[in-house]
């Protein structure tokens, strides 16, 4: 009987011992799994940057102006005017520091006032229209692409802009319509002959004053915030050239890319 109770007692300590080592095993393995897992790293989706290009038309009147563009470093497309005392040393200037360079072409406008030398005329047959051209863009080194100065009635008559583009095609440039009527044909010209696009969004200095400009870039920032891009036009004008100043590292400090014209010209 004793025996009995003798060995009920040994084998009630051995189950408790194995069952206490049991435990101390487990806590241990437990530990271990803690030190060797590694830490979880939350995967944040990376958002596109929202890109803007910014334009500044009418460059050949001045030479003196491009000397309000030192500490700018950022990547602005210069639309330079042909046939200008300075046409030729301003591009060459321009291109120098980094910028784009596309020829401002002179078109024909509704109202016709102020016009410029070899404006291009929507009456003009296919010869002198190409002839023009091929003047126009001898006459500015660097050229990526064209952009209409006026031009409110050339842009709307699909002849005159086929003829163009088709000289824009031959030497693969870009073009940028300024958009200056709602009636503009060249967006679907441009699809129809392969020519990579790009149009205005904004209009950044129709007024001369710093708080205008800055409200349009405003108005230029929610045109990239709802599309992905933006293009804004401005002048070569001193006043626009330091609101920029201003404005540019804003916009890269709230995540805004500054990019070219020809980053976002594409076929229709």
């Amino acid at each position: 009987m004793k025996r009995t109770v003798i060995y009920k007692e040994i084998i009630l300590i051995l189950v408790l011992i194995i069952a206490v080592q049991g435990i101390v095993t487990i806590k241990m393995w437990l530990r271990r799994q803690k030190k060797t897992e590694k830490p979880q790293v939350e995967l944040v989706p990376l958002v596109p940057k929202r890109k803007i290009a910014i334009v500044l038309d009418d460059w050949g009147y001045n030479a003196k102006i491009a000397s309000s563009l030192e500490n700018i470093h950022a990547n602005l497309t210069m639309s330079v005017l042909p046939n200008l005392a300075y046409s030729k040393a301003i591009a060459a200037l321009l291109h120098k520091r980094g910028f784009e360079i596309i020829l401002h072409l002179p078109l024909e406008p509704h109202e016709k006032y102020r016009l410029e030398k070899n404006t291009i005329m929507s009456s003009m047959d296919r010869t002198e229209i190409q002839g023009t051209l091929k003047k126009d863009l001898a006459a500015i080194p660097y050229c990526k692409g064209v952009s209409n100065h006026m031009g409110s009635k050339a842009t709307e008559d699909k002849r005159t802009m086929g003829i163009i583009f088709e000289e824009l095609n031959k030497k693969g440039l870009y073009y940028l319509d300024s958009f200056v009527s709602p009636k503009s044909v060249c967006a679907v010209v441009a699809g129809e002959m392969r020519v990579l696009f790009a149009k205005r969004d904004i209009f950044l200095d129709n007024k001369a004053d710093p708080s205008y400009i800055k409200e349009q870039v405003h108005k230029l920032k929610d045109q990239a915030d709802e599309k992905g891009y933006a293009i804004g036009i401005g002048h070569a004008r001193r006043v626009t050239i330091e609101t920029l100043k201003e404005v540019i590292p804003l916009l890269e400090k709230e995540g805004y890319s500054l990019v070219f014209v020809s980053e976002l010209a594409e076929y229709e």
